[in-house]
């Protein structure tokens, strides 16, 4: 989660809301069939509650792994106002809520989300009922929301339905890669998950050159398990060239993005070698 270091002043906040609607409103008239998806509020929303792997969200809005505390106030505010045309207004709306411990306004805004056709609030309900955090624990009802997803093409609910397991054929591995396969195409939340299975030979065969394929389409687009996963690979030359240098490069984009294993891995770097006693217990590491 990234936090803001200092608090706006009030005057400098409000300078920035006036900017980013005269913004809004300008893409608006130069582009009118835009006018609703891109109005001012929706803007505002997406700049502090878009999910990085919401299958809804633009391309061009890069997105945010949690709502920061200092902007929980300002995601209610304008997702609230904007969740009243577009579904994922209202899904970043709960992911607002979520963040500041309102669960059962989250629920809410979740469900009316999911009613729109909104995949990533139905995988947030599904994990929900799945774990009966805020609602009764209900494995059937998780199930169907991840099925519900899943067929909507959303990498997350082809990947818990599978975590599920038994039941329909659609939560068995295989058929996940399937799945996986199409939403791949275009999403990059996709082509990460369905390289991990391929790399753990998860549903099928273990295909480590596939893997990493993936892994870089996904990396291109700033996809931070992907950057982590590509650190890995070019460090241990699995499914390609070995790279120490290149490896550290993408270690380094995935830790700035906040992935935690990335930044371990970037300490296993720097402090590659360990002291142990005669028992083999470590008892420090040598720094460079």
């Amino acid at each position: 989660m990234m936090k803001r270091s200092h608090a706006l002043s009030s005057v400098a906040a409000g300078r920035i809301v006036l900017a980013a609607i005269a913004i809004a409103a300008a893409a608006s008239l130069a582009n009118p069939s835009q006018a609703n998806a891109q109005s001012a509020d929706l803007v505002l929303c997406d700049r502090v509650a878009a999910d990085p792997s919401d299958p809804d969200k633009p391309a061009d809005v890069k997105g945010t792994p949690d709502v920061a505390p200092s902007d929980v106030a300002t995601a209610i505010k304008y997702c609230r106002i904007a969740g009243g045309s577009s579904r994922r207004a209202l899904y970043q709306l709960g992911r607002a809520y979520a963040a500041s411990g309102q669960m059962g306004d989250a629920i809410a805004a979740w469900r009316k989300a999911a009613d729109k056709g909104s995949s990533s609030a139905m995988v947030e309900l599904g994990v929900l009922y799945g774990t009966g955090s805020g609602v009764a624990r209900d494995e059937a009802q998780a199930r169907k929301l991840f099925e519900r997803a899943a067929q909507a093409g959303n990498p997350c609910g082809v990947t818990n339905l599978a975590a599920l397991g038994g039941g329909s054929t659609s939560s068995e591995p295989a058929h996940a890669r399937e799945l996986l396969a199409k939403a791949a195409e275009t999403n990059a939340e996709a082509q990460y998950q369905l390289g991990l299975m391929l790399a753990d030979g998860s549903g099928g065969a273990k295909d480590d050159v596939g893997a990493r394929s993936l892994f870089v389409k996904a990396a291109a687009q700033n996809h931070a398990g992907a950057l982590e996963r590509m650190g890995a690979f070019t460090q241990e030359g699995r499914g390609g060239p070995k790279d120490s240098a290149a490896a550290k490069a993408y270690y380094e984009r995935a830790a700035a993005l906040g992935d935690e294993d990335a930044k371990k891995a970037l300490e296993r770097l720097r402090c590659p070698f360990a002291i142990k006693d005669k028992r083999g217990n470590l008892v420090t590491n040598l720094c460079f």
